[in-house]
């Protein structure tokens, strides 16, 4: 594929793409600016990278509109876009070939309960089981082992890859990803304590609902709700090994880094960000356009959309980077104390 293709794909998606160089270079695929050899494009959305412009033996670049390339043009070709990050996604995707998820068609090894519905172009794989009264909407595709419990229901247009677990009653919408080792719609984890030191299992009667295009990583959990639905709005992307527990409501476009743990009944607001490890107190609620950073532990709520939190207990990053600074400080400050009572140790002997 030549650059100027490249250039015509990506103007489907953006207003303006500029071609800086030879327009004629051949592009066989993608890489790494670090590692890209001759043939290959690469991007610069991050100034850390900058400093790979002069050493890269990429044959084409996508870049900002304002990336300084000016000394490299005579030897590199460049796309200069609004969003060199997204715009080199979209060249992935040209690139890359779709994983083979299942064979075409229902696997002779499949288990179909009754009454189940398949829409048209449904794949299943090897040693799948789905229960009885399911529903699978077109283009569907089940992974190898994939087991669905009584009663799923599945849109168009999903994935699910080998070994995911779907409990009765869940609910998924159209485009919904889900990797191997998803288990979506355990029970949560409620159990009342007893005088005697036991615990009484509550039994958990809701749903889990995903809804239209959310992906779930690998050995990621969403609990079923005690009752009513835990529900994962539109859009959300949810890492490798996450934990969502029961009745929880996780917004529009919200994403969560792996490892980050989310207690019962907490409501996460659309277009958050939430790092990875951090954890979360039950029955709070953040409103949307929250960051909260990196093995944060959020123990209340918050009612200021856009804030940023860090630290544990979570408070706004302002307030723990100054905390932190104080913390650094405190050997220089118990160094200052101790000479100071050694001054007034002395003054009182004279």
């Amino acid at each position: 594929m030549k650059v100027h293709e490249i250039q015509a794909y990506l103007e489907r998606f953006f207003n303006s793409v500029e071609l800086v160089g030879d327009g004629d270079a051949l592009i066989e695929g993608p890489a790494k600016i670090e590692n890209a050899t001759e043939g290959q494009v690469s991007f610069v959305a991050n100034e850390k990278y900058v400093r790979f412009l002069g050493s890269t033996r990429a044959s084409l670049l996508i870049v900002g509109e304002k990336a300084p390339i000016g000394e490299y043009s005579d030897r590199l070709a460049f796309l200069k876009v609004k969003d060199p990050y997204t715009a080199f996604v979209f060249v992935l995707q040209l690139f890359s070939s779709p994983r083979r998820v299942a064979c075409e068609g229902i696997a002779r090894t499949a288990v179909l309960g009754d009454k189940v519905s398949m829409g048209a172009n449904v794949s299943v794989g090897e040693h799948a089981v789905i229960g009885d009264g399911c529903i699978v909407g077109d283009n569907t595709v089940i992974g190898a082992h994939t087991v669905l419990m009584n009663g799923v229901r599945i849109g168009r247009d999903c994935c699910l890859f080998p070994g995911v677990v779907c409990y009765d009653g869940t609910v998924l919408g159209d485009r919904v990803v889900l990797h191997s080792g998803a288990v979506i719609g355990a029970d949560g984890f409620g159990f009342a304590p007893q005088p005697d030191g036991s615990y009484m299992k509550i039994p958990q009667m809701g749903i889990v609902e995903i809804r239209d295009d959310v992906e779930i990583g690998a050995n990621s959990t969403v609990d079923r709700a005690t009752m009513g639905s835990t529900v994962v709005e539109k859009g959300a992307k949810i890492d490798n090994l996450v934990q969502i527990g029961h009745n929880c409501m996780i917004g529009e476009n919200t994403v969560i880094a792996s490892q980050a743990g989310i207690s019962g009944s907490v409501s996460v607001g659309r277009n958050c960000l939430i790092g990875g490890q951090a954890g979360f107190a039950g029955h709070l609620s953040l409103p949307e356009r929250t960051t909260v950073a990196a093995r944060a532990g959020v123990t209340k709520s918050s009612d200021l959309p856009g804030q940023s939190l860090g630290g544990f207990p979570a408070q706004s990053l302002r307030s723990q980077f100054r905390q932190e600074a104080l913390v650094r400080n405190l050997g220089r400050m118990k160094e200052r104390l101790e000479a100071l009572e050694a001054e007034l140790t002395e003054l009182k002997r004279l």
